[in-house]
């Protein structure tokens, strides 16, 4: 794959990897890149192959730093027309709704839409030292994306974060638990990622499918309707050839060869 390219994807052994590469503009989301990732997430979910996803960025010490302001000040100057008409995914509703489970691997600073990326995957590495922010009240423009967080962080932290624009340090957003973990160098950013990868790429995909949507699914629904959502999203898997193959290859002390049916 061209290193030249805004969007790299690789897949290898069940891993697909979607890099940003802008470092030259802070990996900040062009509207060509942003339609790149709405079809990366289509072909992801068609794609068998593809087990687990790891979302990450060239190293520039800013994972990402959201829309590509210099490029949406043109287009309103030349079209009249804001930046948000020109995208297919405005809101990045097709990663919300990719059934793969997502690992952000977050090598620096991230804000605005650096920030949306991060809270639409499911785990999270981030860069020990590092600010995270929602810096759209700074510049006039809006986060309507952020409402999610009302299920993921304390309301009192959402409002700092929309009301100023500020960003705050990382570290408190893994004291919370909305990082996973925070690791001392891109690098270990990383390894950190696909350590986790490679452990969720081994499961059974029909169970690792039906646990992301039952938990993202309890955040729309409640504590009540979620439950009853998620047993009828794990019909599927106890139907499954695979919950026999699981069973018998422990009694047989064997790796289990998961069919995905």
């Amino acid at each position: 794959m061209s290193t030249n390219q805004e969007l790299i994807y690789q897949l290898d052994n069940g891993v697909a990897t979607l890099t940003i590469n802008r470092p030259e503009r802070k990996n900040a989301l062009s509207t060509s890149l942003l339609d790149k990732l709405a079809d990366a997430w289509e072909e992801i979910d068609k794609n068998d192959d593809v087990k687990v996803v790891v979302l990450t960025s060239s190293d520039c010490g800013v994972f990402c730093a959201g829309m590509d302001l210099k490029e949406a000040a043109e287009i309103k100057q030349s079209t009249g027309d804001d930046v948000l008409s020109k995208l297919k995914d405005p809101f990045h509703q097709r990663m919300r709704d990719c059934k793969k489970p997502i690992i952000a691997a977050m090598t620096g600073h991230l804000m605005a839409g650096g920030m949306l990326l991060s809270l639409n995957s499911d785990l999270r590495i981030g860069l020990a030292g590092t600010r995270v922010g929602i810096t759209e009240a700074k510049i006039g423009r809006g986060s309507p994306w952020a409402v999610p967080l009302v299920g993921m962080l304390p309301q009192p932290l959402i409002m700092e974060l929309v009301l100023t624009g500020e960003q705050l340090p990382i570290q408190r957003f893994y004291d919370l638990g909305f990082i996973n973990y925070l690791e001392e160098t891109p690098d270990e950013v990383r390894q950190q990622a696909y350590r986790l990868a490679h452990i969720v790429k081994d499961n059974a995909p029909l169970s690792v499918m039906a646990a992301k949507a039952s938990i993202l699914s309890a955040m729309s629904l409640g504590c009540n309707e979620g439950l009853k959502e998620a047993k009828r999203l794990h019909e599927v898997v106890y139907a499954s050839e695979d919950a026999i193959e699981g069973p018998l290859s422990f009694a047989e002390k064997r790796k289990p060869q998961w069919k995905g049916r």
